[in-house]
């Protein structure tokens, strides 16, 4: 057989695998293209709801002074800014029903708030017509409890603030962890250590537990509604979960759309801690007519002004700036020698 026509034959041969890998290397960047799109679609909307979470207009649901981590979580505002920007980034933002069928590939939502969490998942619900049917719906707040063999009962906190029921004692207390050591009969709360470590590890095992049996509901659901994917409780690191708890949050699970051949297993967690920045006042030095602006913290007992946001807000308003180090340093002087 001549070369032209072996290479005749190879072309023949070979050509259509070339193709077939050809369309197969296409078709596996256009997943994973698919699939880094929608991690990143959650990821964003996790974030703008964790932003929105804590935006309120009644005093009570403030941060407290006791806690900066006193929170609380608005978790429909969040579920509206996590449903806009997921719709946006995955292009149904006009499509109602694809942003409800989106859904039925979000097994959970969970809110981590300061005393409790909530649960967004679909639910089981009697119709009129008592027919099965599947709704989402926000669970319950369900408290952070431990109890032991003791028959003690605590509640925690996102921070070291419990609820408890002392039965040694009789009666319920509050308060945080160091401050009803010594009078409590409680055996987790007389090492502070020991209280962290139960604290921690009895809030993720409680979302965890509870995590699992809202994805196997969710599967189902999935059942009924010709759904193949099977829901699983995803693999998350200790110190994500640990993180996640740390302060108030939210986080979110999507599973089982499809990407090319492959199917999209992913999580967010977003947090919504309020972070409180320290007023700047702009005052006036009366004994020199000199216009001075410092951190509410300091007293040097100027006449107050104005208030600002920022140091170069205070600035540009003609505001020099107070060295407060000073202030302090010269108060201590003044004190030591008082005492001498």
């Amino acid at each position: 057989m001549k070369i032209t026509e072996l290479s005749i034959v190879f072309v023949l041969i070979f050509f259509p695998l070339f193709y077939i890998f050809t369309l197969r290397t296409h078709d596996v960047q256009k997943a994973s293209e698919l699939a880094y799109r929608y991690q990143k679609a959650l990821q964003t909307a996790v974030m703008d709801a964790g932003a929105v979470m804590h935006q309120n207009e009644k005093q009570h649901a403030e941060a407290g002074y006791e806690s900066i981590k006193f929170v609380r979580a608005d978790k429909e505002l969040a579920l509206s800014a996590f449903t806009q920007t997921m719709a946006l980034n995955m292009g149904i933002q006009n499509d109602p029903p694809a942003v409800q069928h989106m859904f039925d590939y979000i097994p959970a939502i969970v809110i981590l708030d300061y005393d409790g969490y909530y649960m967004y998942a679909k639910e089981t619900a009697m119709t009129g017509e008592t027919e099965r049917s599947f709704r989402h719906v926000w669970s319950a707040k369900k408290p952070y409890t431990y109890s032991d063999s003791d028959g003690n009962s605590i509640n925690f906190t996102l921070d070291g603030y419990i609820y408890a029921y002392d039965a040694g004692m009789g009666k319920w207390i509050e308060g945080f962890q160091q401050e009803l050591a010594a009078d409590s009969t409680i055996t987790v709360l007389q090492d502070a250590a020991v209280f962290e470590q139960v604290r921690r590890s009895r809030i993720v095992t409680r979302v965890q537990d509870d995590l699992a049996d809202v994805i196997n509901r969710h599967n189902e659901f999935a059942r009924k509604n010709g759904i193949s994917y099977l829901f699983t409780m995803p693999l998350i690191s200790q110190e994500d979960w640990y993180n996640s708890i740390n302060d108030t949050g939210l986080m979110a699970f999507i599973q089982g759309i499809a990407a090319g051949d492959q199917k999209i297993n992913n999580y967010a967690i977003g947090g919504g801690r309020l972070v409180k920045r320290t007023a700047v006042v702009g005052g006036m030095d009366s004994a020199t007519g000199i216009k001075y602006h410092y951190p509410a913290t300091c007293n040097p007992g100027f006449r107050a002004e104005e208030v600002f946001t920022t140091a170069k807000q205070a600035a540009a308003r003609g505001y020099f700036e107070y060295n407060c180090s000073a202030h302090f340093s010269l108060l201590s002087e003044n004190t030591e020698s008082v005492l001498e």
